[in-house]
């Protein structure tokens, strides 16, 4: 079928037989719960679907749903993502593998409603796993494969499946929509081991003292280490039935022989795949690095790239306020303990939605090419703004 990334999102949870819905409208991501409203209506899915009042109310049902033994979904953007904020805290923290898409927006003031990371990355500290998409038809084969490892007893948090405003969400593409006999066959039915029960008497989220509090954030860190591997494993089953994969937790491109390698995350990745097969034909030897899940963070399959490459570029669609943009600050950690570190360098382009073209990205992989043969570099670096040297063009 021919779908944009936001209808790739609603059939993923059809497939994947959410139970429980919970809806509030925000542009760019509307058209997923009113697709999926559209299922409800008929019959389509067997499915509660709740409207809410708020963002915040949206994610308050999906925990109190999950928390009652349904699977749950739902799907937000930009400021209704950072409304959530609390819940999505509450939702990791009870252990809860809940899936939302989150269709990624800049953040106002000023207004902006197209494309940049850092309603995601803002909540990269809340204990969700993260994964950026490239492609709606990843979109829709990464919330299937969400549930399966979230789900699994090792694991139990909770997931975020993120794509691009407009370029994912609103751009149509080819996806393969599986049957849903296939998808039965490779997720079950959610059967959580503890759940509210009528006449069975547990506690969910009660106080626990000093003496107790630090167990449970050890387990839940635990439950993200874990899921490295089972999102590996999920993979693997996953293209063994449905003959797709998608890169694992960093997907590599011509990274073999590569002497700089721009290491990227959400739907650039596509273009600069494009950017790095016209700088071969020319002879450069130059790679990607697509950062698919963000958390768990591909920490091992970074250290063991960085050991065999001159140069990282570090493209960050969003900025933090710290020393340098999130994925770059943990790109560099990784390498910190190599004995052979690459020279690392972080460029922030592409926010609230401005164009990061071939040639801002061919121009970013010649200047790292130039950075890593200097060894020393200015580690942070806006591409493309006001004012500022027009190199970039």
């Amino acid at each position: 079928m021919v779908m944009t990334g936001n209808y790739a999102s609603a059939y993923g949870a059809k497939l994947s037989r959410a139970e429980v819905i919970a809806a509030y409208p925000i542009t760019p991501q509307t058209s997923i719960v009113e697709k999926l409203a559209e299922f409800v209506s008929s019959g389509e899915l067997r499915a509660k679907f709740i409207p809410v009042e708020s963002e915040h109310s949206a994610m308050a049902a999906c925990v109190a749903a999950q928390t009652a033994g349904a699977r749950t979904y739902t799907a937000t953007s930009s400021h209704g993502l950072t409304l959530m904020h609390e819940v999505l805290m509450w939702a990791s923290g009870a252990r809860l593998p809940i899936v939302i898409t989150n269709v990624s927006r800049a953040m106002a003031p000023p207004w902006s409603v197209w494309v940049d990371h850092m309603d995601s990355i803002a909540q990269r500290d809340t204990g969700w796993l993260q994964f950026f998409c490239q492609s709606d038809q990843e979109v829709l084969d990464t919330i299937i494969m969400a549930y399966k490892a979230c789900e699994s007893r090792s694991v139990m948090l909770p997931a975020m499946v993120i794509e691009d405003a407009f370029i994912l969400s609103h751009t149509s593409e080819p996806v393969d929509v599986p049957d849903q006999e296939l998808v039965d066959s490779f997720l079950p039915a959610y059967a959580p081991e503890l759940k509210i029960e009528v006449g069975k008497a547990m506690g969910f989220g009660s106080l626990v003292k000093p003496d107790q509090y630090m167990e449970f954030r050890y387990k839940a860190m635990q439950g993200m280490e874990d899921a490295r591997e089972r999102i590996l494993s999920v993979e693997k089953e996953f293209k063994h039935i449905f003959g797709r994969e998608h890169g694992g937790l960093l997907e590599r491109y011509r990274c073999d022989d590569a002497e700089v390698v721009l290491v990227a995350a959400g739907s650039v990745a596509s273009t600069a795949k494009d950017v790095v097969d016209a700088m071969r034909a020319k002879g450069v030897r130059v790679g990607l690095a697509r950062i698919r899940a963000f958390r768990p963070f591909p920490h091992q399959e970074l250290r063991a790239l960085g050991s065999k490459v001159d140069g990282l570029a570090v493209l960050d669609r969003s900025y933090t306020f710290g020393a340098a943009g999130a994925m770059f600050t943990e790109v560099k950690a990784s390498m910190y303990s190599l004995q052979r570190k690459p020279a690392v360098k972080n460029y922030i382009a592409g926010l609230g939605g401005r164009d990061i073209t071939p040639r801002t990205l061919e121009k970013i992989l010649e200047d790292m090419l130039v950075v890593s043969k200097r060894g020393a570099e200015d580690e942070v670096e806006w591409v493309d703004v006001a004012g500022l040297p027009r190199r970039w063009r």
